[in-house]
C-alpha cells in the first residue's frame, strides 16, 4: 500500500538525516578521509590490477601489493621533491626579512608623507600587533607540526584501506549486491558501473590537467626567471585541483616566494602568468582533457567546497567533486532521489517529471500547428 506523508513530515526527516551524517561524518573523520581515499585510488588502480591477475598471472593479493605500492612510490616521490624544495626555500630567510623590511620601512615613510601619522606611533601599532601575533604565530607551528604527523598517519592508513579494496573488491561487491533484493539488483550494478567508470576517467583527466598546467607553470617561471620555479610550478599543478580556491592559493604562495627571491618587479609578472594559465586551464585544457566526466553545476560545487573545508578541512575540499559526482549517480537511478540528482547537475529536463513535461510541452505544440480531424468511423454522416 502506497502512503504518502506531508511536506513538513518528509522536510524534517531530511533536515534530520543532514545533521546526523553531518555528525558522524566530523566524529568519524580520521577513518572516513583515508577510506574514501582509499577506494578513489583503488577504483583507479583497478585496471592494473586485473592487468598483472590475467596477463601477468599473478595472484590477487601480490597485484594488490604491487599496484598500492606504485601509487604509494608516485605519492612519496612528489612530496620527496617538495620537501627537499622547501627545506632549500628555507636559506633565503634572511633575504626575505631583509625585503620585507624595506618594504615596511618604504610604506611607513609614504603613510607618513601623505596622511601625516608620524613613525614613532605606526611602529607603536606595529609593536602592539606583534606582540598579539606571537601566541597566533607559536600556535600555527605547533599546528604544522602536528599536521606533519597527521599527513604521515593519512598516507599509511590510505594505503592499507587501498590495498584492502583491491583485495576485498568482489567480495565487498557481493555484498552490496546481497544488501537489496532481486528487483534491484540491476539497479545496483548499473550504479557500481557507472561509479568505476566515472571515478576512472576523472582521476585519470584531472591527473592529465594536472600535468599540463605544471608544465605551463615551469615554463612561465623559467622565462619570468623565478627562483625555485620547480617547486612554484608543482604547487601551481595540485592546488588547481581545487576549484576556484586552489588558483589563488598558488598565486598568493607565487607571490610571497617570488617577492623573497627575486623582488617586486617579478611578482607582476608572477601575476600575470598565473592568470593566463587560469585562463588556458579553464577554456581549453579543463573542458577537453577532464571534459563532462563530472556535470555538477557550480553552485553546488562552492556549496559542497565550504561543507567539506568545514568537515574534513583541505582533504574534505579535495574529495568534494568526486564525492558530489558519486552521490549524484546515486541520485539518479534511485527513485524518489532522482529530484536531487537534477539539483546537483546541470540538465535540463527533471526525469522523474518527464512524461509531464513531454505531455505539456506536445500540447503547446498542438495549438500552434495545424490538426487534422480524423473522422470517426461511428459517425453515419462521415460516410
Amino acid at each position: 500500500m502506497n502512503q504518502t506523508y506531508p511536506f513538513y513530515l518528509k522536510l524534517s526527516s531530511i533536515l534530520i538525516s543532514i545533521v546526523i551524517l553531518g555528525f558522524l561524518a566530523i566524529i568519524g573523520q580520521q577513518i572516513l578521509i583515508p577510506m574514501v581515499l582509499g577506494l578513489l585510488i583503488a577504483i583507479l588502480l583497478m585496471p592494473l590490477s586485473r592487468f598483472m591477475e590475467k596477463r601477468l598471472r599473478l595472484p590477487r593479493s601480490v597485484s594488490s601489493i604491487l599496484a598500492s605500492l606504485l601509487a604509494l612510490a608516485i605519492i612519496g616521490g612528489v612530496i620527496y621533491v617538495l620537501s627537499l624544495q622547501v627545506a632549500k626555500l628555507a636559506n633565503d630567510w634572511p633575504q626575505f626579512q631583509k625585503q620585507f623590511t624595506d618594504l615596511i620601512d618604504d610604506l611607513q615613510s609614504w603613510i607618513s608623507r601623505t596622511f601625516g601619522v608620524r613613525r614613532k606611533d605606526q611602529l607603536l601599532y606595529l609593536n602592539d600587533t606583534a606582540k598579539k601575533s606571537i601566541s597566533t604565530g607559536t600556535a600555527i607551528l605547533e599546528k604544522a607540526l602536528t599536521s606533519i604527523g597527521y599527513v604521515l598517519m593519512l598516507t599509511a592508513f590510505t594505503f592499507l584501506f587501498t590495498l584492502f579494496f583491491l583485495l576485498y573488491r568482489t567480495h565487498l561487491l557481493k555484498f552490496l549486491v546481497a544488501s537489496f533484493s532481486e528487483t534491484y539488483h540491476k539497479t545496483v550494478f548499473e550504479i557500481i558501473d557507472n561509479i568505476q567508470f566515472m571515478v576512472k576517467k576523472y582521476l585519470v583527466g584531472l591527473f592529465l590537467q594536472m600535468l599540463i598546467v605544471t608544465i605551463l607553470s615551469l615554463i612561465a617561471y623559467t622565462i619570468i626567471g623565478v627562483k625555485y620555479n620547480f617547486m612554484l610550478a608543482i604547487l601551481t599543478g595540485i592546488l588547481n585541483i581545487l576549484p576556484y580556491i586552489g588558483i589563488l592559493t598558488a598565486l598568493l604562495i607565487g607571490a610571497l616566494i617570488t617577492f623573497a627571491t627575486s623582488g617586486v618587479s617579478h611578482v607582476l609578472f608572477i601575476v600575470i602568468a598565473i592568470v593566463v594559465i587560469h585562463a588556458i586551464d579553464g577554456n581549453i585544457i579543463m573542458p577537453r582533457v577532464v571534459g563532462s566526466k563530472v556535470k555538477i553545476n557550480s553552485l553546488i560545487v562552492i556549496i559542497g567546497l565550504v561543507i567539506g573545508e568545514m568537515l574534513w578541512g583541505i582533504a574534505g575540499m579535495l574529495l568534494t567533486i568526486p564525492v558530489l559526482a558519486i552521490m549524484k549517480i546515486v541520485f539518479d537511478r534511485v527513485e524518489g532521489l532522482q529530484s536531487w540528482g537534477f539539483l546537483m547537475g546541470e540538465d535540463e529536463e527533471v526525469p522523474i517529471f518527464k512524461s509531464t513535461f513531454d505531455k505539456y510541452f506536445l500540447v503547446k505544440k498542438t495549438k500552434i500547428e495545424k490538426v487534422e480531424i480524423i473522422p470517426d468511423p461511428k459517425d453515419e454522416t462521415s460516410k
